[in-house]
């Protein structure tokens, strides 16, 4: 059953976390797409990172006509640290029972994304946390080419989530128990590599499930100065064994071992007794890397990449 908020019926109440940094351009499409939502009942918080563009007068002259608060961002540098703080600050303005989602500035929703969300955590357990994530159509600046992202064949988990990031960040939503989960860990958690991965690691770490629908739930903007950016290009797999030669990955996995840690009390037993494996093998030797990684029994979504996977751990990039 889907949670009860008073006064709103078996619908629930959703607060769309929306980061925001010189997003002028495109936010307002953004934004109309999420008022066109065919789940109804919505409100929008915004944090503004310190934009010098007209993205504080779009955010504006959305609150005009819609629940939408604007909020000033911590100015770090980056969304991941925005994400952070909109979490942390979503509860003083979402009322008891909320469920979250996450919107990028750039996107545009189709309009039964939010619907399709609430349907497929409806039905879970009283208590337990669930995450919704989904495929997207990938497009040019100019929404003039269309491709489909990647699929997601191997079953979500914490076995996967603690070696790779399926949830899409402006996809997921979050029910009642994944949402009040996620602000008590956000308030013990320092850095993490990105706010979408650590959300996978968290939920599925607590025993909570995954929704991954295979139909795209919105429009995900390609251009000159995303963050992150879809990675399934030939052009991004060569700059992920980039990063990978650099040694990204395993500061990565440093970053999310911490901050997993730091909420170590809100796993399952057997999801914490894996993190405590899995940071010995992040600093172990050859040998036990290579024994610690079959233990574990980690995988990513594809052949190729769960072989990458081993060679990292070969090579010391784990």
């Amino acid at each position: 059953m889907a949670d009860e908020l008073p006064g709103t019926g078996t619908e629930p109440h959703i607060g769309i976390l929306m980061a925001v940094y010189n997003g002028a351009s495109h936010l307002r499409e953004q934004l109309d797409s999420i008022a066109q939502q065919d789940h109804a009942d919505w409100q929008v918080l915004a944090s503004d990172d310190g934009s010098t563009d007209g993205s504080c007068s779009e955010l504006d002259r959305f609150a005009a006509e819609h629940q939408l608060t604007r909020m000033e961002g911590p100015r770090r540098g980056n969304s991941a640290d925005n994400f952070l703080s909109l979490i942390r600050r979503a509860g003083d303005h979402l009322p008891t029972g909320a469920w979250i989602a996450f919107s990028d500035q750039d996107d545009i929703w189709l309009p039964d994304k939010l619907s399709r969300g609430v349907a497929a955590l409806r039905d879970l357990p009283d208590g337990r946390p669930g995450l919704y994530c989904s495929r997207t159509w990938i497009t040019d600046e100019t929404l003039s080419t269309r491709r489909l992202s990647m699929p997601r064949p191997r079953p979500t988990g914490f076995r996967n989530a603690l070696v790779q990031n399926i949830a899409s960040g402006n996809t997921i939503l979050l029910n009642t128990p994944a949402a009040a989960l996620v602000r008590a860990a956000a308030a013990e958690v320092g850095a993490v590599v990105v706010h979408d991965w650590w959300l996978y690691q968290i939920v599925t770490g607590a025993g909570g499930w995954v929704a991954h629908d295979d139909a795209p739930s919105l429009l995900y903007r390609q251009h000159g100065v995303n963050q992150i950016g879809a990675n399934d290009t030939t052009l991004a797999r060569i700059r992920r064994v980039r990063q990978l030669l650099r040694g990204d990955f395993r500061e990565w996995n440093r970053i999310n071992i911490a901050a997993l840690t730091a909420s170590a009390h809100r796993l399952t037993p057997q999801n914490r007794a894996r993190l405590e494996r899995f940071a010995e093998v992040h600093d172990a030797r050859l040998w036990g890397r290579l024994t610690g990684l079959a233990r574990l029994r980690l995988y990513r979504q594809s052949t190729a990449s769960t072989i990458a996977l081993w060679v990292s751990a070969f090579l010391g990039w784990l």
